[in-house]
């Protein structure tokens, strides 16, 4: 193939990728926003979400296999955005234990009224995901627990990673149970939390 036509069909590619993500963005912003509106009442069908989305089915089955897969997409891209906001928060300190709390703050921020609404009604919809034969099992706390590997180290653990793995996994339940609740966690609360945190550090 010639460099012009190989520029040509790259050029074409790009544009096909950009236009393709665009397409992703809006179902998944078209599903979350119908999440959102309904609540633990009702879960919004594929039509209401191509609707949404102003799309068509067809696009809807280019990117995703079924309902449930676009359901896992949107848990992985809030872990991510819940990852890159809680690093962040976590670079505002200095000290290995201030880095563990702006992490149990940031995790423990998803119970807040206007966050929890819609984190309820996304875990509402994923109900029976992990059975499905559509996506592999999800593990938010794992991705998180990643954010605690260094300030764990710092802090003498014997081994960082089962460590944070201990503390995310009790953090993500206790979140879980604010969430279903709709309660959210006093500075108390995140004291407490923090201090539990802390203590899973095994010796080195």
């Amino acid at each position: 193939m010639s460099d012009v036509t190989s520029r040509i069909a790259q050029r074409a590619l790009a544009k096909r990728g950009a236009s393709y993500a665009s397409e992703v963005r809006r179902l998944l912003d078209a599903a979350l926003e119908l999440m959102r509106q309904r609540g633990t009442n009702s879960a919004p069908r594929v039509a209401d979400i191509v609707a949404g989305a102003g799309l068509s089915n067809e696009a809807f089955y280019r990117h995703f296999p079924s309902k449930d897969a676009l359901v896992a997409a949107i848990l992985e891209d809030g872990t991510e955005r819940l990852c890159s906001y809680v690093a962040h928060q976590m670079t505002k300190v200095d000290t290995a234990d201030g880095k563990v709390r702006r992490w149990v703050e940031g995790v423990l921020s998803q119970a807040a009224e206007d966050i929890a609404a819609t984190t309820r009604a996304v875990l509402w919809n994923a109900v029976g995901l992990r059975n499905s034969g559509d996506s592999a099992p999800l593990a938010p706390s794992g991705r998180l627990a990643v954010l605690l590997h260094g300030p764990f180290a710092d802090l003498g653990s014997g081994d960082p990673a089962f460590d944070a793995s201990l503390a995310a996994h009790a953090t993500f339940g206790t979140l879980a149970d604010y969430v279903w609740q709709r309660a959210e966690p006093s500075k108390a609360d995140i004291d407490r939390i923090t201090a539990f945190c802390l203590r899973t550090v095994g010796p080195a």
